[in-house]
């Protein structure tokens, strides 16, 4: 939930981490504790067997069973969900998903509606699927009880769109916006990034590491730019000799 950041939780828990996670102990995961959060992983092939297989069996443990192809509960009733979007643009993210739902026997339908109706059933909670983003600030604070504090759940129009309801997130996220120092809010904020991951709130979609930005090449920009976010456009100056250049091709 913190990628490429210093907030972000990696390898296993720091004796700092552990000492804001251990009065915690019962009320999160094990691997919590002992393990680092790594996602399933695939050779980019387009066959993603293995996981698949994981999938199944985990399903199992749940209830279901693939009967003739299709994905079935003690009832006979079918594995069935709705992906809903507000843009065609993205089905060739989703497709690919999509058909390995199918695969292991889950059925799933892609709704594209526009961007009024998707706001308002996103506010009422009314998905099963959507494709989202958590936008978070270098200094993490109050946002976080909107995205997942529990008394945020069931509150039409809140951020908590995952619908968490953790007591132990809820702790965390109140040691987070207290922290008192830096080293404290990044450990906290890692302490926390660790009890969201492990509790399969997301799954993680697709992310580019460029902003695609198109502009004439006729200004000058300061060497040092912020670590995250766009180029500071309001530092920028027109280059006369760029433009010059510009200028001269244009008017051929």
């Amino acid at each position: 939930y913190f990628d490429n950041s210093e907030l972000a939780s990696i390898n296993t828990p720091s004796a700092e981490e552990l000492k804001i996670l251990e009065p915690l102990r019962g009320k999160l995961p094990d691997r919590v504790f002992t393990e680092e959060y790594d996602p399933p992983k695939t050779d980019g092939s387009g066959s993603n067997r293995d996981n698949m297989r994981k999938a199944l069996e985990l399903l199992g443990k749940a209830g279901w069973t693939l009967k003739n192809n299709v994905l079935v509960n003690a009832k006979g009733e079918m594995f069935h969900f709705e992906i809903l979007v507000d843009s065609p643009a993205f089905e060739r993210w989703i497709q690919p998903f999509m058909r390995n739902m199918e695969k292991i026997g889950i059925k799933t339908d892609l709704r594209i509606v526009d961007s009024a109706q998707y706001q308002n059933r996103m506010n009422d909670f009314d998905f099963d699927m959507i494709v989202n983003v958590f936008a978070q600030s270098l200094s993490p604070g109050n946002e976080q009880l909107d995205f997942w504090g529990s008394t945020k759940a069931d509150i039409k129009g809140s951020r908590n769109l995952s619908g968490v309801k953790s007591p132990a997130v809820d702790e965390l996220v109140e040691s987070v916006i207290h922290a008192k120092t830096r080293d404290d809010l990044v450990n906290h904020v890692r302490a926390l990034d660790r009890a969201l991951l492990w509790g399969f709130y997301v799954i993680p979609q697709w992310h580019t590491d460029v902003f695609r930005i198109a502009y004439w090449d006729m200004f000058g920009a300061p060497e040092q730019n912020p670590p995250y976010g766009l180029p500071v456009v309001d530092a920028w100056w027109i280059d006369p000799a760029k433009q010059a250049k510009i200028n001269a091709h244009r008017s051929r």
